[in-house]
C-alpha cells in the first residue's frame, strides 16, 4: 500500500502553515521551494489539496522521461530529470501537481545546470494555483519548468513537515498501520452496535 497524507476539512482552519513548512524544508535541501500542497477554500470550508500517491499513478504512466516512478510506499518525482512537459499535472485526478521554475546558474556553459527558483509562484498576481488549470503553459525566457509534487518529505526522519506543523492536527499520514487501526476500530464499533441492538431485542 502507498502512504499518503490527508486533511480533515472539519479541522482545517486555512492558516497555510502547512504550505509554508513544505516550502521551507524543501528549499533547505536544494529542491524547488514551491509547496507540494495547496490550501483551497470552498464556501466556508478550507482544506489542502494533496498527492494521494495513487496505486495506479496516472502521473507516472504519462511521464515521457520516467521522472515519476513507483517506489515501495510512495510515488516519487525526480526533479533533476523532469522536462516540464506538464502531462503529469494534466493527468493527476486530484490536481496535486504544480509546475515551478528553475533558473540556469549564471555563466553556466549550458542550460543543463539549474538552481531552484520560484519566479512565477512568488508573483502576487498568480493568485490561482496552476494545478487548477491556470498557467500550465506559462513560459518565461531562461526559466525551465519543473513539476513538483508531494514526496512525503522522504529526506526527513520526522516525516511530512505539513503534518508536524499543523496547529489543529488536521493532517494525518495514511499507512498500512493507520488503516489497520481504523479497520479494528470500525469492527469494534460495529460489534458494539450489533450487541446493543441484540440487547434491545
Amino acid at each position: 500500500m502507498k502512504k499518503f497524507v490527508v486533511a480533515d476539512p472539519k479541522k482545517c482552519i486555512g492558516c497555510q502553515t502547512c504550505m509554508a513548512a513544505c516550502s521551507d524544508v524543501h528549499q533547505k535541501v536544494g529542491l524547488q521551494s514551491h509547496p507540494r500542497l495547496t490550501v483551497v477554500k470552498n464556501n466556508e470550508t478550507t482544506v489542502p489539496v494533496m498527492c494521494r500517491h495513487c496505486e495506479d499513478a496516472p502521473c507516472a504512466t504519462v511521464c515521457p522521461v520516467q521522472a515519476i516512478t513507483k517506489e515501495a510506499d510512495r510515488i516519487f518525482l525526480n526533479e533533476s530529470i523532469c522536462v516540464g512537459c506538464t502531462l503529469c499535472a494534466v493527468a493527476c485526478p486530484f490536481g496535486a501537481i504544480a509546475l515551478d521554475g528553475s533558473r540556469p546558474i549564471a555563466h553556466a556553459n549550458s542550460y543543463d545546470t539549474y538552481i531552484p527558483s520560484t519566479p512565477r509562484s512568488s508573483n502576487p498576481s498568480t493568485s490561482v494555483p496552476r494545478t487548477f488549470g491556470h498557467d500550465l503553459l506559462a513560459w518565461e525566457p531562461g526559466v525551465k519548468s519543473i513539476a513538483v509534487k508531494c514526496d512525503l518529505c522522504e529526506f526527513r526522519e520526522e516525516g511530512p513537515a505539513c503534518m508536524e506543523v499543523c496547529p489543529t492536527g488536521a493532517i494525518v499520514l495514511v499507512s498500512d498501520e493507520a488503516t489497520e487501526r481504523a479497520r479494528k476500530l470500525k469492527r469494534e464499533v460495529t460489534a458494539n452496535g450489533s450487541l446493543t441492538v441484540d440487547m434491545e431485542k
